[in-house]
Parts: structure tokens; sequence; C-alpha cells
């Protein structure tokens, strides 16, 4: 079994459990038509799944397709108890996906070979990916899972799996930003075999994206650690460890570190790959 590197770094995972019937019913959500924010207070107990073929499991879906919204990708948190797991964890054969370990340690096992996952643990399957899961510990494990429709090209090899761990990967330091601004990132971005990129983004405090992104790229952002303030489509919404925020296509996005440590956040994006052509429209 491979053995990861231990984690040294923060990472928010959320816990459940029910407000009493004494706090303020008002919070940080959001919906528009141009992004979402689920702060972390909305992820309760009540609003969590199970899925089939999962035991001793349940999961907060973050994101999922929304026709007229961002449509690449779904996003859950997992949270699986001791002895939990899955022997049949994906159902869609042409399903990619992306597991990383916020809390507690796991052992995933691809094409036989087992491996152990600890907060920072990244893992990437491709479709028609043989693996299983399972939570070999005393305590609950916590990860995310990104998953997307993976769309194949001629010519071009489908990616093989593999595990990393954050902590072992030195990050990459934006272009003129006094090296506030950082992206790990886990896949080569020149890998065109790659048609979704999941890295975290790290900003020191005081730190910005100083103008506003505005781009074709979908994106899911779960704040792992610290807090800003979000500039999106033309609205500043203040974020911290545990928010999500769900952006479509082209909402304009940019921020300022908060403080008073770094603000870093798990990000989503889809690349590499021509626009999708509406049928309707050939002749």
């Amino acid at each position: 079994m491979s053995q990861p590197h231990q984690s040294s770094r923060q990472y928010y995972a959320p816990q459940g459990g029910h407000p009493s019937q004494k706090v303020m019913t008002t919070d940080r959500a959001m919906f528009t038509e141009a992004f979402a924010v689920i702060p972390k207070g909305v992820m309760r107990d009540i609003v969590t799944s199970k899925l089939p073929h999962w035991d001793n499991t349940r999961l907060w879906v973050l994101s999922r397709p929304l026709s007229g919204f961002a449509e690449t990708f779904s996003q859950y948190i997992m949270e699986v108890s001791p002895g939990g797991g899955s022997e049949r964890p994906e159902s869609d054969a042409g399903a990619e996906g992306v597991l990383f370990v916020v809390e507690g340690e796991m052992t995933l096992t691809i094409e036989g070979e087992k491996h152990r996952m600890v907060p920072g643990g990244y893992a990437f399957l491709p479709p028609g990916c043989d693996w299983q899961l399972r939570n070999e510990a005393d305590a609950p494990v916590r990860f995310h899972w990104i998953r997307k429709a993976y769309e194949y090209v001629d010519g071009i090899d489908v990616p093989e799996a593999f595990v990393v761990n954050e902590n072992d990967i030195a990050p990459t330091v934006m272009p003129d930003c006094n090296e506030v601004w950082a992206t790990t990132r886990f896949v080569d971005p020149d890998d065109l075999r790659h048609d979704m990129h999941v890295t975290v983004v790290t900003f020191q405090p005081g730190g910005v994206i100083p103008f506003d992104e505005t781009h074709v790229m979908e994106h899911g952002l779960y704040v792992l650690e610290g807090k800003a303030v979000y500039h999106l489509n033309q609205q500043w919404v203040e974020v911290e460890a545990g928010d999500y925020m769900w952006l479509r296509a082209f909402c304009p996005q940019a921020c300022y570190a908060g403080g008073p440590g770094p603000f870093r956040y798990l990000l989503y994006k889809d690349v590499n790959r021509h626009m999708a052509l509406p049928y309707s429209q050939r002749r």
C-alpha cells in the first residue's frame, strides 16, 4: 500500500448537526443567474443525501449539472463512517473523477493497488477505472468527489489514474504578484488528455485577483482555509473556510484575501476541449 505524506495544512470539513430554534434563520446563501454561494452554515444533517452501493455514507451535494446554469460537473462532500465505503462507487462508466481528502483517512484501491489517503490526498480516476474505497480507520473520513463526463477525442489517449498529496507538490507562483498568489497543480496544463483541472489556489493575506476574470470555464470553489471578499458579477460576497461558490461560464470574478492567514480554495474548471455546438443548428 502506498503511504502518503502527512499534511501540515488546514482543510475545513463540514460536521453536519442542526442549529437550535434560537438562532437567526438568515445566512449568506445566494443563488443568482450567474453564481451561487452555499455557506458552511447550511451544510446540515437535513440536506445530506445517500448513494447506491455506498455503506455507512452520506454526502452534501454542492453542485450538479443544471440547465441554464453550470452544466459540466457535479461536486459532493462525502462523509464515510468507520467501516463504510463502496465496492461499486461509480455507476457511470463514462464519468471521470477527482477525490480530495479534507479530514480523516481512507483506503482507495485502484486496479487492485491500495493507497492510504490522508488530508491533502488527491486521486484522479479516469472513466471506466476499477476502483473501490473503504474507511478502515476509527473516525469518519470526509472528502470531495468531483465528477465529469469525460470528453473523448480521436487520437488522444485517456489519462491514467494517479494518487498524490498536495504537500508533495510545489505551488506555481503566478506572474507579477509578489508571490502572494500561487496554484498547486496536480496535472500539467499542457496535457490535453485532461478535460478538467482541479487545483488548490492559495492567496497570502492581502493578495488579490487584480481584474474581473470573465471566461468560458465553469467553476466550483470550496474554501479550505481563511477568508476573503469575492467580486461576483458586480456583487461583493464575503466567504470563509467551509463556504462553496458555484460559477457558471462568463461570471465575472475577482477577490481580496482578508487574512490574517492564507486564503485557500479547491478549484474545478473545464478545459482543453471544443465548445459543443447544438445539432439543431446543423443542416
